[in-house]
Order: structure tokens, then C-alpha cells, then sequence
């Protein structure tokens, strides 16, 4: 049986690519798509270290690209639940580029993806609820409920009016 609560820590991930020629576009930069399934696959594997269980994704809430990456660079990726809602939960990604040179870590990209945890059958289960560890992850935590509502109202699957929490943000 699983927690009521799981720590955000146990969620962590963290993966580490090299781009090829065959990631990039006629621009040397690292194509979208392919750093969308990076990104999936390392929130995935997020997914299933908070719930241990078979995870599919529901939802790409967000996606910034802020910075090429370019043909050649080392590309991090480290994910985490962020929050927990019965069957469904919040991941975070954000995406670093090394520097060679250095060693450091540039920040460029980060993603918020949605998924549900399900059993043998595809069907939804509950999963544990996440507690926050540190600042960063209280912080995205917090925000969780805010974006999940947009996110429903926007897929028709919630009235504006039912938002309470963006409500909040307005009166």
C-alpha cells in the first residue's frame, strides 16, 4: 500500500544527452520534438518513482524554449512531481546545456507536463499526495492547483467560475 504522502526527493530524475546530427535541424539546433520526448521520457520516469506505477501522459501544460541548444552540447534534464491530485500529477522539467569548457550549467528550457498513474487495466488509480522539501518545490507546489485549473477551464473540462484559485488571484 502506498503513503499518503511521498517527499518530492523521491521523485527526482535526472538524464543526460548528447546532441547529434541527427537531433538537429539545417540550423545546428536541437529540433523541438526531440527535446519534447526527452523531456517526456524523463518526466515519466518522475511519474513513476512518486507512485510506482504505470503512468501515461495526459497533458503538455507547458513548454518554454528560451535558448538553442546547440548541435554537439550536453543536454540535463531533471525532473520532479511537483503535486499530486488523486490519480493525476504535475511534473516539472527544467533543462540545463554544460558549457564544455567549464563544466557549468546553463538553464535554457523547462516544461510542465501532466500525468495519471493507471493499473493493469489502463484504468486511473489514486496515488500519494507529494510534501514539498525545500523552497523551490513549496513554491511550484504552490502554483500546482492554479495551473491545473487553467488547464481544465482551457480543455472545457471545468467552468471559469468553479476556478477558485485563479478566482483568487483576481479579487
Amino acid at each position: 500500500m502506498n503513503p499518503t504522502f511521498r517527499p518530492t526527493t523521491e521523485s527526482y530524475s535526472e538524464t543526460t544527452h548528447l546532441v547529434l546530427p541527427n537531433d538537429t535541424n539545417t540550423l545546428g539546433n536541437l529540433f523541438g520534438g526531440r527535446l519534447l520526448q526527452w523531456l517526456d521520457i524523463s518526466s515519466a520516469i518522475s511519474a513513476h518513482r512518486h507512485c510506482k506505477r504505470v503512468v501515461v501522459t495526459i497533458a503538455v501544460n507547458n513548454v518554454s524554449f528560451d535558448r538553442p541548444i546547440k548541435l554537439g552540447d550536453f543536454v540535463t534534464i531533471k525532473s520532479h512531481v511537483s503535486r499530486a491530485f488523486g490519480t493525476s500529477m504535475e511534473v516539472w522539467s527544467d533543462v540545463w546545456v554544460e558549457d564544455q569548457q567549464t563544466g557549468d550549467k546553463i538553464p535554457c528550457n523547462s516544461a510542465i507536463y501532466t500525468f495519471v498513474a493507471v493499473d493493469n487495466a489502463g484504468q486511473p488509480i489514486r496515488i500519494p499526495e507529494v510534501k514539498p522539501t525545500n523552497e523551490e518545490e513549496q513554491k511550484r507546489y504552490d502554483g500546482a492547483l492554479r495551473r491545473r485549473q487553467l488547464r481544465l477551464i482551457l480543455a472545457g473540462r471545468m467552468k471559469p467560475e468553479d476556478a477558485t484559485e485563479l478566482k483568487a488571484l483576481f479579487t
